[in-house]
């Protein structure tokens, strides 16, 4: 079989392009350096919802293709991204918070919140900039190529080596898993987010019930809320969670269901968190006053929505805090109050939980840890990435026996891979604990219920664990034992710690249940302070 060939015309060269490769260059780099202002100017944290997620791929998808094309070089896949990430970081030198402050090593948490970060930008803008940006190189070598000189039969030079078609197949190799990998990525930000419907025994929706995922707007800020119950005329009962931070979309599902037989359960993602992370400014306005504001706005919303009177209030952690406030500014709209994990005087429970764990520390012969403990001293502390260390050192208090229905799923980060955040949500809501807990927990340290809260005009149940650290629960069981209140019920649970709702979650399930029948008037209410 012959082959044709052309000569090539007389004064061509292998390139077609006559801009100086020094212009071009520049020309790169002056869109990439627009492009990371701009992206920087509308998403100083990064992209915070799926419509910004998908819109920044878009971005640094047309900027790496331009600067590819530019270029004509590999080169620009890595000048690129390095270039767009420093302009980013300068662009949000204003911004305070753990994810963008100064870049950490000291410790595994500042390590994790700069991946939560820093690292989710990496994702959707870097690595798709990168992708692109070889393709545009490519793209423009393939246009600057003239055909070849003479029939490939004579000359042993156009039948390239063993060696020379590896150097061409890997690249190739790599720019097609490169390219599917930013697929897969553009197809799972695209992913909605979505609740499944409570089902029965027989597996189908049950007549009458609620699963929903729904943005009210509270407080000025459009925030989320997942409502699930099989029965929409059931009670209505608003689960808060802690950090503050925390968003617990997730753990309700895996550990909520019992409480949806009983209970219309509505889990509010506070500003700042979780499906509101992307509603933290202005920080200003980001306050605990704020928040116990927008608590009583969604359970204004739920009692109006659901035609009742109010609704049981169950709080965790930071999440009783709130609770509580919330209680005793407006006991109208709270049948009861429960608490778990119930904090009391956060700054004196972080003197006692550092006091104790240096105390462990020494006694089990942890040099490190006591060091470490030694070298940062007793709380407060100015750097909030320094409560993580101080708080969860001592394994007494996160490894105990559990109930037999405890599913790990519900606590962290597995908690967040759930069909109701979407995948930037998903991926953000670490990212968010971080910076609204940075922002939030200083406001906390003047808060101490045995001073401010000696009487509450609701129905009072709190759950113990008996695993709970004495920081939390002596104080806790010291302003309850002074509680003025139409009841105050406590119990303490031999399998729970921090979290008796996910610890033992039916069990929580039958407590809830009973709470509301003794709220109907169908028991006495037991005391055991």
């Amino acid at each position: 079989m012959s082959s044709t060939w052309r000569a090539p015309l007389a004064g061509t060269t292998s390139r077609t392009a006559v801009v100086p490769r020094r212009v071009t260059v520049v020309a790169a780099a002056a869109v990439v350096v627009a492009a990371g202002l701009g992206l920087g100017l509308v998403m100083p944290r990064g992209p915070m919802t799926t419509g910004q997620s998908l819109a920044a791929v878009t971005v640094a998808v047309v900027v790496g293709l331009v600067a590819g094309v530019l270029v004509r070089s590999r080169w620009a896949a890595l000048g690129g991204p390095v270039l767009l990430a420093g302009v980013l970081e300068l662009v949000r030198l204003g911004e305070e918070g753990p994810t963008v402050d100064a870049l950490r090593f000291d410790s595994l948490y500042a390590l994790m919140v700069m991946i939560a970060g820093r690292g989710f930008d990496g994702l959707v803008i870097l690595l798709p900039m990168a992708v692109a940006a070889l393709w545009g190189a490519a793209l423009a070598r393939r246009a600057a190529r003239t055909p070849p000189v003479g029939p490939p039969d004579a000359d042993p030079a156009v039948r390239p080596s063993g060696r020379r078609r590896t150097a061409r197949v890997l690249p190739r190799a790599g720019l097609a898993s490169g390219t599917a990998v930013v697929a897969l990525l553009v197809a799972g930000l695209a992913r909605p987010a979505s609740t499944e419907p409570v089902v029965g025994p027989d597996g189908e929706p049950i007549a009458g019930s609620i699963a929903e995922l729904v943005t009210l707007p509270i407080g000025g800020h459009d925030q989320g809320v997942m409502i699930r119950g099989a029965d929409t005329d059931a009670p209505v009962l608003l689960f808060l969670e802690g950090g503050p931070g925390g968003t617990a979309l997730g753990s309700m599902r895996y550990a909520g269901q019992g409480l949806e037989q009983s209970f219309v359960v509505a889990t509010w993602d506070q500003r700042g968190t979780g499906r509101s992370a992307d509603q933290r400014a202005p920080q200003s306005t980001l306050t605990v006053d704020r928040l116990v504001d927008d608590a009583i706005e969604v359970a204004e919303h739920l009692c109006d929505r659901f035609d009742e009177d109010g609704v049981y209030v169950v709080g965790s952690s930071w999440g009783s805090t709130l609770g509580v406030l919330v209680a005793q500014e407006r006991p109208d709209l709270v049948r009861a109050y429960v608490g778990v994990g119930q904090m009391v005087s956060q700054a004196r429970t972080d003197e006692i939980m550092y006091a104790d764990t240096l105390a462990w520390a020494r006694e089990a012969g942890d040099a490190a840890m006591a060091a470490r403990l030694e070298e940062v001293g007793p709380p407060p502390y100015e750097d909030a990435l320094t409560y993580p260390v101080m708080l969860t050192g001592d394994p007494r208090w996160q490894q105990y026996p559990t109930g037999d229905d405890h599913d790990g799923r519900a606590g962290y980060p597995q908690n967040l891979f759930v069909a109701e955040y979407s995948l930037t949500e998903q991926l953000r809501s670490a990212a968010g604990l971080a910076d609204t807990f940075a922002l939030l927990y200083p406001q906390l340290q003047g808060i101490d219920f045995r001073e401010q809260v000696p009487r509450l005009d609701v129905p009072v149940h709190v759950v113990l664990g008996a695993y709970e650290a004495p920081g939390r629960a002596d104080l806790a069981r010291e302003w309850l034992a002074d509680l003025d209140a139409p009841a105050v019920h406590v119990e303490t649970w031999d399998r729970s710690g921090h979290t008796p709702h996910l610890d033992e979650p039916a069990r929580f399930a039958a407590f809830m249940a009973d709470v509301h029948d003794r709220s109907a008037g169908a028991s006495p209410v037991a005391a055991d302070r």
